[in-house]
């Protein structure tokens, strides 16, 4: 299905102003005056590791430790985002570096 110029315009404004109130609705809803509720400081510190974990089991999900290449490139992989990030502190790095080696690995040295 082809949208028309108008359509696509029109899906442009909507997701721009939708961007536009998810980023403006925590100004809205917590004024610079107000205490944050302990509910939302303490998501605050948990969400982002358990993002990072369900990251994580999300991308392992598919291993299969049985069978050829038996997990040997994941663990690799993984392993280099843990060194990279302890070396470096920068999760841009260890994100990219994990997955550009992850990619080698498998598209030249696990190929089938």
């Amino acid at each position: 299905m082809t949208l028309g110029v108008g359509e696509s315009v029109l899906v442009i404004l909507l997701i721009a102003a939708v961007t536009f109130l998810t980023r403006a609705f925590p100004f809205l809803v917590f004024p610079s005056g107000k205490p944050v509720p302990r509910t939302v400081k303490y998501l605050g510190e948990v969400l982002p590791s358990a993002v990072i974990g369900m990251l994580v089991v999300y991308c392992l999900k598919g291993v299969t430790p049985l069978t050829w290449p038996y997990g040997i490139p994941e663990i690799l992989a993984v392993a280099a985002v843990i060194g990279l990030h302890v070396w470096k502190r920068n999760n841009l790095i260890s994100i990219c570096g994990g997955t550009a080696f992850y990619m080698v690995l498998v598209q030249v040295f696990f190929c089938k």
